[in-house]
């Protein structure tokens, strides 16, 4: 008789030769997050992936849409979600959405089950497989000795790989035949060595970068001059670490959902909660993703040079059936007037359409239901005028209608407070940078709402 084999052993082999840790759960759980940001945005986007595998449990670890375009990946879930399995079902008509929300929904799905035991345990464990690049990620250790390990060397992954292979010997599962298949498919691995070199510094910066924790103190008026640039420092922190740990599990949130509606035994009214469910995890991820995009402006200088050739009356029209659905939900409606055969902006199409999401979202959060949003793209000499202003109900297409903004309350560089609504939104002065580094120049008024100029890309189409 066989001995069965666990995920625990693959946690133990990586930790042979590791020194026991000594750090609680919510430090480890920390130290995870950071890990696969630092592995995914630091390590591998860079390295332009084409080809691998990545196995992870007992719930996906690898959220970067890119990466999951390109690697096929495999998670060991407990038998309670039974429904994590592909293919993915797009919650909105693929026609109805740019290339990069194409993706989103599409790809954050893309990986199949494999069962997970109680044996298995539940500590996270990510290895991801390619040919030029092998790693594994994992939580271990008892209470207050967790340790994260991270391993790469060929002696620890040819291990890996023997364990992988006796556990699939006992999965009696199609699943588990294909990704043999697709390991042997992978051919000679070779390793990279100087990933152990380059992972742990990175991951020291990326804490040392992050606020531990919340701590108010008062300010006296004879330091606050000569701390200003400190505590600007420290709120930048606060503000990027709070996104990171508001994001990471509404995309586990979204993750989860979009396995459960693929189950064909759901009740309609649980299918359109879920859906809504769905779409708001979107919006707020998509919300404090623009956040950071600002508090990590006002560390360093845009870069002008990724700017490039966009379509912006095209991005436009693609994306206004998803912004259109998204207003509905609050009864608002979106009207879209593009003056035919605009040339191409100077922009950044992957940044300014999260810009443009989160514009929208900050000019109808005050509006009641039955109002209109008004997007009008015009020329302008020699750049685009795209105009963007709110309207009441009741009002006919003149200017009278309009809805004045209404005036916040700065709370630092980059966060803003509406008194009206109740939400945090970005300051000006941070929607002036954060467009300029798009291209954008903006004028804000009080009668006409916002209008953002955009330079006309001289390269030739």
């Amino acid at each position: 008789m066989k001995t069965a084999i666990h995920l625990s052993a693959i946690r133990q082999r990586m930790a042979e030769g590791v020194p026991t840790g000594r750090v609680d759960e919510s430090t480890v759980r920390r130290l995870w997050w950071a890990a696969l940001d630092t592995l995914q945005e630091d390590i591998l986007m860079p390295m332009d992936l084409k080809v691998g595998l990545w196995l992870a449990a007992p719930l996906p670890a690898l959220y970067e849409p890119r990466l999951l375009d390109r690697l096929k990946g495999w998670v060991w879930a407990p038998d309670e979600l039974q429904s994590l399995h592909s293919p993915s079902v797009g919650l909105l008509p693929s026609s109805h959405m740019s290339s990069g929300h194409q993706k989103e929904c599409s790809v954050v799905d893309s990986y199949k089950r494999l069962s997970l035991t109680t044996e298995d345990g539940h500590d996270p464990l990510l290895i991801i497989l390619t040919k030029e690049f092998q790693v594994a990620l994992a939580l271990h250790g008892q209470n207050g000795k967790r340790n994260l390990l991270m391993r790469s060397d060929p002696g620890t992954i040819s291990d890996l790989l023997n364990i992988l292979n006796l556990r699939l010997d006992q999965e009696d599962s199609i699943e588990s035949s294909y990704l043999r298949h697709e390991l042997a498919g992978l051919g000679q691995l070779s390793s990279n060595n100087c990933l152990d070199k380059l992972f742990w510094p990175l991951l020291s910066e990326r804490l040392s970068s992050m606020a531990p924790s919340l701590t108010l103190q008062p300010i006296t008026e004879s330091t606050s001059s000569i701390h200003s640039s400190k505590e600007k420092g420290s709120e930048i922190t606060l503000l990027e670490a709070i996104t990171h740990e508001v994001r990471t599990p509404l995309a586990t949130i979204r993750t989860l959902i979009r396995s459960l509606l693929r189950r064909a035994d759901l009740d309609q009214l649980v299918v359109s909660r879920l859906k809504e469910i769905d779409s708001e995890c979107t919006e707020q991820i998509d919300r404090f993703g623009l956040i950071f995009n600002a508090a990590e402006l006002q560390r360093q200088e845009p870069e002008v040079s990724r700017l490039a050739s966009t379509d912006l009356g095209r991005m436009l029209e693609i994306l206004h059936p998803v912004w259109s659905e998204q207003l509905e939900r609050r009864g608002v409606i979106l009207h879209l007037d593009i003056t035919p055969g605009l040339p191409k902006v100077l922009s950044d199409p992957e940044r300014l359409e999260l810009m443009l999401r989160g514009l929208i979202d900050r000019n109808t959060r005050g509006l009641k239901p039955g109002g209109r949003l008004v997007l009008e793209l015009r020329p302008a000499g020699q750049r685009l005028k795209l105009q963007m202003f709110s309207k009441f109900s009741n009002s006919n297409e003149s200017l009278d209608g309009r809805v004045p903004l209404e005036p916040n309350s700065d709370l630092g560089t980059v966060l803003s407070w509406n008194p009206g609504t109740g939400s945090l939104q970005l300051s000006q002065a941070a929607t002036q940078r954060l467009l300029a580094s798009l291209g954008g120049r903006v004028t804000h008024r009080r009668d006409s709402g916002l209008t953002v100029f955009f330079p006309i890309s001289e390269a030739k189409q």
